[in-house]
């Protein structure tokens, strides 16, 4: 969708329609709302009166202009109340006004910026969020749809009457898109059915990703994995028929500067392998575990968007891809492998995968030495039975590091909860036959699961995100959709990753 800038009066503007906006409890509305009210005769205040508009949040009340004003249609979107309001907010009601034009049958629509001037929100801020919210929440999936879509916006025009803003709102809406483009790149990615985003394929469409958005792209093959030493992928990938890929995007706007890099569990499909999982397991029908790659596509994602953007930094994905298979050739419960760097694994159960094939990509990116390493996993169940699908777990052991990632977390709305790394949890994890073991019994299960990872991290600072609950949005009272996060695929960690990296320096 296209998105434009105009300096001018929305009141005055001919398009489909205009959406403006409404505080909850507001009778005489100011601002924009109040101008376009004002030229309709009062026809908004009116309507406040009798409570057929009453700006709640998310409310949506479509108005008819009568040729009263250019447009032929007015939205005015609630936005609760005044005390409630959010930057979030203003991504749900952007999204709201925006899937409300699309039911209405509309191609085009103008809008103003929702929440600037609101207390201490920025004009830019609160733009981005416009335009993140609108282009989140339209979002569909139809790669394997055979009718096309009926209804469908195809442009949005933010209005703003002060010209010398003009240039800083092209700014903002330009990083906006770029963000928002990205992450439904990553949704489209971890929407798609398993037999198309095999590893094979999956490396291809990062590539060429990489390619389109100026960034470096290398893909290590089987043979070459086996010689660089990953035997946690190579272990697992040993029981599919699909050979696995090793995949390192990387864009180099830093100069010398060390890398930042971000490591993404690229699992393309997960039954468990040999300690196979039932049909409907602790995250869901199996199904889902077509979403087990989220961590990579993120990782993936925000190096694409940093090379897109031009960040002036040095940032480095690596993302390690392969299927969990049962079959006369898996890996088995028992096994012993050697990971890249010489750590020896046991490998207790086989469901534990996603740790083997980050223990490789993390010891490989202290290769780079970096300034830190960030870890994506939908990695275990225990999190999500922890924290809900509201937050993503958080472990670090490195106090920076650490406020970086919860700041830019809580600036786009991708929140995150430390958990402990306590040296207590190490005994879980100690194996009699090998240095280490891949799982720590029953409970506690997300902390074991990070001390394992820990150890191919060690002299780096590093943090491990576990977005199980966060990484696929199935609705209901315990999974809830937002707006701008409809059912499906979230891209969650892509906004949060190059919000952090926007502001490392």
């Amino acid at each position: 969708m296209k998105v434009n800038v105009e300096i001018g009066d929305i009141s005055r503007w001919e398009d489909e329609a205009v959406v403006v906006n409404l505080f909850e409890g507001v009778e005489h509305p100011g601002g924009a709302t109040g101008a376009v009210d004002a030229a309709m005769g009062h026809q908004i205040a009116s309507l406040i009166a009798t409570g057929d508009v009453s700006g709640k949040f998310k409310d949506v009340a479509v108005l008819p202009t009568f040729d009263r004003i250019p447009a032929n249609r007015v939205l005015v979107v609630g936005l609760g109340k005044r005390n409630d309001f959010t930057m979030d907010r203003v991504r749900e009601v952007s999204a709201r006004g925006a899937t409300k034009v699309r039911e209405i049958g509309l191609k085009t629509f103008a809008t103003v910026v929702h929440g600037a001037g609101v207390g201490d929100l920025d004009l830019g801020d609160a733009t981005e969020a416009v335009v993140e919210g609108t282009l989140l929440g339209l979002y569909r999936y139809t790669e394997h749809k055979t009718e096309p879509e009926k209804k469908r916006v195809e442009a949005m025009t933010i209005l703003n009457m002060d010209k010398a803003r003009g240039n800083a709102i092209r700014d903002a809406v330009h990083r906006a898109s770029v963000l928002a483009s990205t992450v439904n790149f990553v949704r489209d990615l971890v929407n798609a059915p398993s037999n198309a985003k095999t590893p094979t394929v999956l490396a291809d469409r990062f590539k060429a990703a990489a390619r389109e958005a100026g960034a470096r792209c290398t893909v290590v093959n089987e043979d070459q994995a086996a010689k660089l030493g990953f035997g946690g992928l190579l272990g697992v990938a040993r029981g599919s028929d699909e050979p696995p890929r090793f995949v390192v995007v990387e864009w180099g706007g830093g100069g010398r500067a060390k890398p930042i890099v971000l490591v993404g569990k690229g699992i393309t499909f997960d039954t468990g392998g040999i300690s196979l999982k039932p049909q409907e397991g602790m995250l869901g029908p199996m199904w889902e575990m077509k979403t087990d790659m989220s961590g990579a596509a993120a990782a993936v994602g925000a190096v694409l968007a940093a090379a897109r953007l031009k960040l002036p930094l040095n940032v480095v994905a690596m993302a390690p891809l392969s299927e969990n298979m049962p079959s006369g050739k898996a890996q088995k419960p028992g096994d012993v492998l050697k990971a890249y760097g010489g750590i020896t694994v046991e490998v207790e159960n086989t469901d534990a995968e996603g740790r083997l094939v980050l223990a490789d990509a993390l010891a490989y990116a202290k290769e780079r030495k970096p300034q830190a390493i960030v870890d994506l996993a939908t990695l275990t169940g225990s999190c999500v039975f922890a924290l809900g699908k509201h937050a993503a777990g958080l472990f670090a052991t490195d106090p920076k590091l650490r406020d970086r990632i919860v700041r830019a977390g809580e600036t786009v709305g991708e929140r995150v909860w430390e958990l402990p790394l306590w040296d207590e949890y190490e005994e879980q994890i100690k194996s009699d036959v090998a240095d280490v073991k891949n799982t720590g019994g029953r409970y506690g299960g997300a902390i074991t699961a990070a001390r394992f990872l820990r150890r191919f991290a060690e002299g780096v600072p590093w943090a491990h995100l576990d977005i199980a609950g966060v990484a696929f949005i199935g609705g209901g009272p315990e999974n809830p959709k937002k707006e701008y996060l409809p059912k499906g695929a979230s891209g969650w960690g892509v906004r949060l990753l190059v919000r952090m990296l926007q502001d490392w320096t």
